[in-house]
């Protein structure tokens, strides 16, 4: 999420910080209960069958995010690419990554909603991305132009494989990736194993393989810190 732009420039750095992590969570709540709502509708006429072992945290093709070099934390996120609130987050998961670089370890898994027309269209185009190694850097571009696309009721397809050329990937294996039905079998997999966990929402976070229910920014900076130095 964008800084907000009517604070006035009269505000103290410390009141434009409180009040922009105020901004923030409020999104971030608001906008995960609509997506619970919408994933209960649609999960209703859901027919995929889960796989046996399904309800894992973290595979070992979970897409890492980073990895510590002196790993003492986990943090993954279930996350749908079109989720406004997984936007909102995005700049502050990003502002951990930085400070906890050495001790936590980021883990995405992809978590598209069904009540968003292109989150699938999103998800294929990132994984298809990450298997030329260009995972972090598409990711990245979703959430930045995701007020160009998101929630639109038309097919976006091109405009991610648009993301692919500019990013300077092998666009025929790109392409070939997002024709692959295994690519839509390995989002799928993210997806089962995020329900038979009960994962309701976007963006659903686990720290060390428990479920992070925060309340608030400061919260859960303080959970990250108290588990990367446990």
């Amino acid at each position: 999420m964008s800084t907000p732009t009517d604070i006035p420039v009269t505000t103290s750095p410390k009141r434009s910080s409180t009040r922009s992590k105020l901004v923030v969570w409020a999104i971030l709540a608001a906008v995960v209960t609509a997506g619970i709502i919408a994933f209960l509708v649609a999960r209703g006429s859901s027919t995929a069958a889960a796989p046996e072992d399904a309800g894992q945290v973290v595979r070992e093709n979970s897409r890492v995010l980073s990895k510590a070099p002196d790993e003492q934390a986990v943090l993954v996120e279930f996350l749908d690419y079109e989720c406004e609130s997984c936007r909102a987050a995005y700049p502050f998961i990003e502002d951990l990554r930085t400070e906890y670089a050495d001790t936590v370890t980021f883990v995405h898994r992809y978590f598209p909603l069904p009540g968003h027309r292109n989150s699938v269209n999103a998800a294929v185009a990132v994984e298809a991305a990450a298997q030329q190694g260009h995972y972090e850097a598409m990711y990245q571009r979703m959430y930045e132009t995701q007020t160009q696309w998101g929630e639109s009721a038309e097919d976006k397809s091109a405009v991610f494989r648009g993301f692919a050329q500019d990013l300077g990937l092998d666009m025929a294996a790109f392409d070939a990736a997002v024709a692959d039905p295994a690519t839509t079998e390995r989002i799928q997999l993210d997806v089962a194993d995020g329900q038979a966990l009960g994962v309701q929402g976007t963006p659903t976070f686990y720290l060390d393989g428990e479920v992070l229910n925060p309340e608030s920014l400061e919260q859960f900076r303080a959970e990250v810190e108290a588990a990367a130095t446990d």
